[in-house]
This record gives C-alpha cells, structure tokens and sequence, in this order.
C-alpha cells in the first residue's frame, strides 16, 4: 500500500553516548557531552534541518536520561527545528507527568514540541523506577492510552490497573499545538507496527542494519491496520531512523568512521550481553547501497533515501551521526554536509 508524500522531513537524533574515542581513548565528560548536543541542535536549526530528536537512557555511559529537559534547553537555542524525544520509554513514565513536561516544552518552544515513545531496547528503567519487567508490554499498552486521552481533552476521568484513577483532573498545561504529535518506535516488531496504525500515531522505524526492504512489510501493515482501523492517511506518517556518517568520498566516509562505529557496536552490543567486534569487510557490506548504514558521499545518501523513498513513501528521515566517541567538529562537518549536500536535493526530488 503506497501513498501520496507532499515531502520530506530530515533531520538529526542523539543518545548521547559516552564512549572513549577509539584514537585518543578519552572520554568526555557528560556536562560536555551535554552542551556540545545543544550546540548540534543549534547548528541543525541555523542550517535549515527539520526536527532534532534526542534518546532517553538510565546509564552511566549515556549522558541523557531527562530528555524534556535537555529539550527545554535546545528550545532556548534554537527557533525553528522541531524538538523530539527519541524514545520515550512509555512503560516506565507517568503519562500525566510526561504530558505536562512536553505540553510545557511546546510552550517554551512555540510549538515545536513531538514524542516518539517506544518500549525501549534497555530495560535498566524498570527496576530503577519499580516496574515489573514482566508487565513490559501491559505497561505501554495502558500508559499509551491514558497519553492520547491525556492529549484529547483538558479534564479527565480514567481507570487504569497500574497508576491511580483520574476523576475529572485538570491536566495543565495545554500545549500550544492543538495536540502534541505523537510517534512510535518500531524496531522490527509487526505487532508494534500494526498497534501504531491502530491507534493512529506516526511510525518511526530504527533502520540499523541488513536490507532496507525488509522493513517495508512492516510500513505496508501499519498502513493497513490503520485504514482499517479508519485513520485517515495524512495520520499515517512514517519516518526512518538510521545511523549516518558523510564525508566527500566513499572512500574517506568509510575510512574515517569504522573506527567509531566499530567501538560503538562493540559497547552497544556489550550492554546487550552480545559479544563480538565488526570487521572491517563486515562494516563495509554494512555500507552497501541496499543496506541501512548511511555512510558515504553525498550523492550515495542522497540516492539511499530516495531509494527508501520508493519504498516506504515516508515524511521523514533522521540520522544519528555522533556515536562511537565521534569529536565534534566531525559531527559539525556532518550537519553541514546534510544541510547543504544532502536535503536540498533529497526534498527537490521528492517534491517531484
């Protein structure tokens, strides 16, 4: 099932990884870690990017665990850029808590304010916050009704199993928009995919490895269950999510980022209890132009997106480009570049 796109949104995420730099084997701190993300947004914002994300995580090695915070400062920097979560983990949050903290970031924001929310890769949020791991889905499944009820209406009456009934509550403040955009992270999961069409919410899906169309069953029953569901299609927004590193060449883009996005897998993978390090010849078949890594020239993302394009018909693309222990001024070169190089043309094609 394809639809008619009238565009494309592109865009940035971090998690804020904190991870030793593969050459130097320094590590930054995490208050700068912090401020060079909210110069990033900065940069992002001035350079005519649509909307930047930012992850949550409950872990030393990550530097961002209150994503509404940290967007409330962006809000400050910045004037046009959407500001996202990328992902709220929706089980272990209070609904009324997170839409009073992003109903005041889009009123600090002038309205800018979306959530991507998701179950979440990485469970440490549960026991730190006294969740039951084994209640893992039942928690998403009531807390994601209780947050699009939240952000229907200004009073509330509501009875769930986990958190206290609401009778008739004041749920302030109202944000600026009439209603706060909401997505949800889909990793490869069909039930989650078919559960946001359902309900009517955006679909951002984490494209990190193998072949792009794998994932378009996933678009494909999303989209359907929700025209079943009667959703109309302009409800239906899908975005992709990836990792992305550009440099001039090919060559020069591979050569320079598979020592960080190597460390990266290797620590991503460490947490997961995984074990193993990406080769090189691994992480260059990563880099293939049917496969989901963003690494290359200019030309070859450009042709990666729109070739996702034809695929999943999405509204919108954003990159995580700063992992690994990557120094900032790469990061910076990589917002320029995708400001300069790579949406202009990605927009012009698909506005065709």
């Amino acid at each position: 099932m394809q639809v008619k796109n009238a565009g494309i949104e592109i865009g940035l995420y971090t998690l804020g990884d904190i991870i030793p730099d593969p050459h130097t084997g320094k590590v930054i701190s995490p208050g700068k870690r912090l401020k060079e993300i909210l110069e990033a947004a900065k940069l992002a914002d001035e350079a005519g990017l649509d909307v930047f994300g930012v992850g949550e995580h409950h872990r030393l090695d990550y530097a961002i665990s209150s994503t509404p915070v940290v967007l409330s400062a962006m809000a400050q920097l910045t004037k046009n850029i959407k500001l996202t979560s990328a992902t709220t983990v929706l089980s272990t949050v209070d609904p009324v808590r997170l839409f009073e903290d992003f109903a005041t970031l889009d009123l600090l924001s002038n309205g800018r304010a979306e959530i991507i929310a998701g179950r979440g890769a990485f469970l440490e949020s549960f026991p730190l916050f006294g969740f039951d791991i084994n209640e893992y889905n039942d928690l998403f499944l009531e807390n994601m009704d209780l947050f699009l009820q939240l952000n229907q209406q200004e009073k509330i009456t509501w009875k769930g199993q986990f958190r206290s009934s609401l009778w008739n509550a004041e749920i302030s403040p109202r944000p600026l928009q009439d209603k706060l955009p909401i997505w949800v992270g889909v990793g490869g999961s069909p039930e989650s995919a078919e559960r946001a069409g359902m309900l009517g919410v955006g679909m951002a899906v984490a494209i990190l490895s193998g072949d792009s169309m794998r994932f378009k069953p996933l678009v494909d029953l999303y989209r359907q269950a929700g025209s079943k569901a009667g959703h109309s299609s302009d409800k239906l927004r899908v975005g992709v999510t990836g990792h992305g590193y550009f440099a001039s060449t090919s060559q020069k883009a591979r050569d320079e980022f598979y020592p960080y996005y190597s460390v990266y897998k290797s620590y991503v993978n460490q947490q997961l209890g995984k074990t193993g390090k990406l080769s090189r010849e691994e992480f260059d078949q990563l880099t293939d132009p049917d496969t989901a890594l963003f690494v290359g020239s200019p030309q070859q993302i450009v042709e990666k997106i729109l070739r996702q394009h034809e695929l999943f018909g999405h509204q919108r693309f954003i990159a995580q480009i700063d992992i690994g222990g990557l120094p900032f001024e790469k990061v910076a070169e990589g917002i320029e570049i995708l400001a300069t190089k790579i949406a202009p043309i990605v927009r012009r094609e698909i506005s065709k």
